[in-house]
């Protein structure tokens, strides 16, 4: 298995995998249950004990660029508006007046330097403070200090907006990375990048379904033989196991240049892919030249429903050096292209995949050795729920 190499070394060692025809691999085949995507306790379990408790990505920076620039998010357990403030920093409220219970914001983004609520027009400033109770000399004396919005609690890290969807929870990004991917995301400077574009997708699948899907290098000639698998070898990773998190290298098929001769000190970033698992539910993908970001939540209440978003991150036009339109047009090619991936390829085959863990006979199923990201993944979830089944017995 590979850990703390430099990142060229790391290269080499998946160029090395590819020469042998194998992968990093952990020891045991892992069974699980269909009804893990299924059940509704479960399913209730995941977002009180996971989304409630861990931080997780809901934006990135530059999606909130100016103050009083917001976003409504649907996170597991709260409805949320994500706000910048005046002094730059970014905080988040639950999307609802706390006079009638009305939804505040109905817009997926804006600005706004008043919240004003469409039933009684009750309104709140950026910072959650009540600042106006309509006919206020018949409604009754309140202490506005106490009917604020309610507070999530809500980080910016490495060119991230991060959440705990609990307003009784802390949040610290830091802490939750570990030294290891908090100390690789610093280098990846993500906050001198831009977010192209980002788009989400409300699907009748288990976001445990999706996420897997987006950590597998086991499917790719077979799920997307036209497409990405002619660009990455399928089943070759060069690992990396954090705990909670893990990474792994994946050669592109451009790197079969150096199977039979030595690449020496030649740079080879250009001839892999590097696949980050942030736990709970995101997927940080390096590419030569950008980066995507996907992540994947729970619906509030259904088990087999789940949105996935994902974000283009990009250099700036000035750190591109290139001209606006060309800048535009190369990026808007390569958003169309993972669209069409996303909605021909990938989105059929896992709502077929929910379909199918409905069957009341499905039998056990499997992860298998090579399946080592996917194993993470299930390995650290299960973690979270028994914690916090623990602490609640």
């Amino acid at each position: 298995m590979t850990t703390s190499l430099p990142r060229q070394d790391r290269i080499r060692r998946a160029l090395e995998l590819l020469r042998n025809e194998t992968t990093d691999k952990f020891e045991e085949i892992i069974a699980f249950e269909p009804d893990e995507f299924t059940d509704p306790v479960l399913a209730k379990e995941e977002r009180d004990y996971i989304f409630g408790r861990v931080p997780s990505i809901v934006a990135h920076s530059s999606e909130l660029a100016k103050a009083h620039d917001f976003m409504t998010v649907q996170m597991p357990r709260n409805n949320l508006i994500v706000v910048r403030q005046k002094d730059g920093s970014v905080r988040s409220f639950v999307n609802l007046c706390r006079h009638r219970g009305a939804m505040l914001e109905e817009r997926e983004k804006g600005r706004c330097r008043i919240f004003s609520c469409g039933y009684h027009r009750w309104s709140y400033d950026p910072d959650g403070k009540l600042r106006t109770i309509t006919r206020d000399s018949t409604f009754g004396d309140i202490d506005r200090s106490e009917h604020g919005l309610i507070e999530i609690p809500t980080e910016e890290r490495h060119g991230f907006i991060w959440v705990v969807d609990n307003a009784k929870a802390q949040i610290d990004v830091a802490d939750w990375l570990g030294p290891e991917i908090d100390g690789i995301l610093s280098e990846y400077r993500l906050e001198d990048s831009v977010c192209f574009r980002a788009a989400g997708f409300d699907e009748p699948t288990n976001w445990k379904i999706m996420q897997d899907a987006f950590l597998d290098g086991y499917h790719i000639q077979y799920a997307h033989p036209n497409t990405a698998g002619k660009i990455i070898h399928t089943n070759v990773m060069a690992f990396e196991d954090f705990g909670r998190h893990c990474r792994f290298i994946a050669p592109r098929k451009s790197i079969d240049r150096f199977l039979e001769e030595d690449p020496g000190d030649a740079n080879l970033d250009k001839y892999v892919t590097e696949t980050h698992f942030l736990l709970p539910n995101s997927t940080l993908l390096r590419q030569p030249d950008h980066f995507q970001l996907l992540t994947f939540r729970p619906h509030p209440s259904d088990p087999t429903k789940s949105r996935m978003e994902q974000r283009l991150i990009v250099p700036t036009i000035e750190d591109s050096g290139m001209p606006p339109e060309k800048w535009d047009r190369l990026w808007n090619k390569n958003w169309e292209i993972l669209l069409a991936v996303l909605h021909n390829e990938d989105f059929p085959l896992l709502r077929h995949s929910q379909v199918g863990m409905g069957s009341a006979d499905a039998g056990d199923m499997l992860l298998g050795r090579n399946e080592i990201a996917n194993q993470v993944f299930r390995r650290e979830t299960k973690k979270l729920v028994a914690q916090g089944r623990a602490d609640n017995a």
